[in-house]
């Protein structure tokens, strides 16, 4: 599963994300991966959860996050979520893009049986109708 959390800056997207990471570590009998771009959650998200920032790793760019997320699901079979913030500002604002990178971690998302979500500052109506599916508005 996939969900996009859709909103304009300051509409409450990361907030929403904080709750949806906390309700994921009671709800799982796995483990659960917050990833942000820098160091900001630290003290928002139950010690539970896993917080990993892109920036350590040098992340950027659609393939070079798919690449990550997919590692994180190879490495530890025991994920069951993994929340994203920010994710415009780890991959870059290619709108045209999207399809794809969600086309493959929808697939990947099967494969593992990991749920994703990611926080994505915009409007709606800026994405491609293929990825609507995947929209919860704010």
């Amino acid at each position: 599963m996939i969900k996009l959390i859709i909103g304009n800056k300051g509409s409450g997207k990361t907030k929403r994300l904080i709750e949806q990471v906390n309700a994921c570590v009671e709800a799982s009998d796995g483990n659960v991966v917050c990833i942000e771009k820098e160091p900001k959650l630290t003290f928002d998200i139950v010690s539970k959860a896993r917080l990993l920032e892109t920036d350590t790793y040098l992340i950027k760019g659609h393939k070079a996050f798919y690449g990550f997320l997919a590692g994180i699901c190879a490495g530890n079979y025991d994920v069951t979520d993994v929340l994203v913030d920010a994710t415009f500002k780890i991959v870059g604002r290619d709108y045209d893009k999207l399809p794809q990178f969600f086309e493959m971690l929808s697939e990947l998302s099967e494969a593992t049986d990991v749920n994703f979500y990611f926080t994505i500052s915009c409007d709606k109506e800026d994405l491609s109708v293929e990825i609507f599916d995947y929209c919860e508005e704010l």
